[in-house]
């Protein structure tokens, strides 16, 4: 079943354990604003997040901001590894390093 922005977040965020307030710490929005995104009212302007909102969002999340935009995009495989990568593409050399270093040993164990 295909869900809305609103339902995405609010599922991912209940999945982490986050409260609104929490998601609005990490995200750098207000509570209020990140409610308005998970539970849109009908004949209401919606709230559109900008480019950026939708990232901090995403990353929060660990989701795509591809994933969280397409209304019949469901969480799967793909979506996990490419916020995985956008997580890891940011770490400092040191830590992309030991990263690699816990893979390969991972990888001698079979």
């Amino acid at each position: 079943m295909a869900l809305s922005l609103g339902e995405k977040i609010q599922k991912h965020r209940k999945e982490k354990g986050y409260s609104l307030d929490k998601l609005a710490e990490l995200t750098e929005s207000s509570k209020s604003y990140l409610w308005e995104l998970e539970n849109p009212r009908p004949g209401k302007k919606a709230v559109k997040p900008s480019a950026e909102k939708m990232t901090q969002i995403a990353k929060a999340l660990s989701v795509t901001t591809d994933y969280l935009l397409d209304d019949k995009a469901e969480p799967d495989e793909e979506v996990v590894k490419e916020a995985f990568f956008r997580d890891y593409s940011q770490l400092e050399p040191e830590d992309k390093q030991r990263i690699k270093e816990m893979v390969e040993l991972w990888g001698k164990k079979k």
